[in-house]
C-alpha cells in the first residue's frame, strides 16, 4: 500500500525548491532548527486517526492553536517564517510550515526526510490536549501516539529528536537541554538517556519513561549504538507525523 500524493505543478514545485533554500538561509542564521521542528511536529502531531480531524494543514498558525499550553513560544515561530512566507504567497501553510521541519533536521546534520508538497490550508484549529504531556509515562505516550496513528517504534525515533533544542521555564515549567550540543542532529539525546542525569542536561519524566518500558528501552539502545539505524527509523517517522491524514493509500 503506498501513498497517492496529490499532483502539483510545476511552478509550485519550483517554488518549494527556492523556499527551502531560504529556510536553509534562515534557519542557520537564527539558529533556530529546534523551534522549527518544534513547530513542525506540534502543527502535525493533532491528527486523530478516528476522526480524521487535526494535522498538518497549518492551523497552528491561528491565535487559537497557539493558545494551547503546549504550544508555548511557538508564536515565535510563526513570527520569525512570516516573512519569508509572503515571499512565496502560492505556497499553503500546511506544507511551508512541514517543509520548515525537513530543512531544520537536515542543516543540523540530520537525515534527510522526504518531502512531498500539496498540502492544503484548513481553517479549523483541533481542540487542545492531542499532544504529549511530559510530566507522563508510556501509557500516556502510547494514547497520544496511538491516536495519530504512529508506532512504538516512531515513539523512540521521535523522542530522538530532542537531541536538538531545550526547554524553557516559561513554556514548559522545565529548563535545559536534552544534550551538550542542542543545535547538531545526532545521536546524542539516546547516549545521554542511557549514561544517566548529567549536571545543567534535562531528561524528562517522558524521556525516562523510555528507559523503563520493556518494549522502547531496546529500541534506545540501538539507537544509542548505531547512530544510521537512528537516522533510518528517525527519517520515517518524521515522513509519517508530517503526513498524517495527507494523501490516500492507494
Amino acid at each position: 500500500m503506498g501513498k497517492c500524493y496529490p499532483t502539483v505543478s510545476e511552478e509550485y514545485q519550483k517554488a518549494v525548491e527556492k523556499c527551502k533554500r531560504k529556510l536553509r538561509g534562515l534557519i542557520a542564521e537564527k539558529h533556530c532548527a529546534p523551534l522549527m521542528l518544534r513547530l513542525a511536529w506540534h502543527s502535525a502531531g493533532t491528527f486523530d486517526v478516528n476522526t480524521k480531524t487535526g494535522g498538518p494543514f497549518g492551523t497552528i498558525r491561528h491565535p487559537d492553536e497557539l493558545a494551547h499550553g503546549a504550544n508555548n513560544g511557538l508564536d515565535i515561530a510563526v513570527r520569525l517564517l512570516e516573512p519569508l512566507k509572503e515571499q512565496f504567497p502560492n505556497l499553503s501553510y500546511a506544507d511551508f510550515y512541514q517543509l520548515a521541519g525537513v530543512v531544520a533536521v537536515e542543516v543540523t546534520g540530520g537525515p534527510e526526510v522526504p518531502f512531498h508538497p500539496g498540502r492544503p490550508d484548513k481553517s479549523d484549529p483541533p481542540p487542545e490536549g492531542r499532544l504529549p504531556d511530559a510530566t507522563k509515562g508510556s501509557d500516556h505516550l502510547r494514547d497520544v501516539f496511538g491516536h495519530m496513528g504512529l508506532s512504538d517504534k516512531d515513539i523512540v525515533a521521535l523522542s530522538g529528536g530532542h537531541t536538538l533544542g531545550r526547554c524553557h521555564k516559561e513554556r514548559s515549567g522545565f529548563e535545559g537541554p536534552w544534550t551538550p550540543n542542542p543545535l547538531v542532529f545526532d545521536n546524542s539525546y539516546f547516549k545521554e538517556l542511557l549514561s544517566g542525569e548529567k549536571e545543567g542536561l534535562i531528561q524528562l519524566p517522558s524521556d525516562k519513561t523510555l528507559l523503563e518500558d520493556p518494549v522502547f528501552r531496546p529500541l534506545v539502545e540501538k539507537y544509542a549504538a548505531d547512530e544510521d539505524a537512528f537516522f533510518a527509523d528517525y527519517a520515517e517517522a518524521h515522513l509519517k507525523l508530517s503526513e498524517l491524514g495527507f494523501a490516500d493509500a492507494d
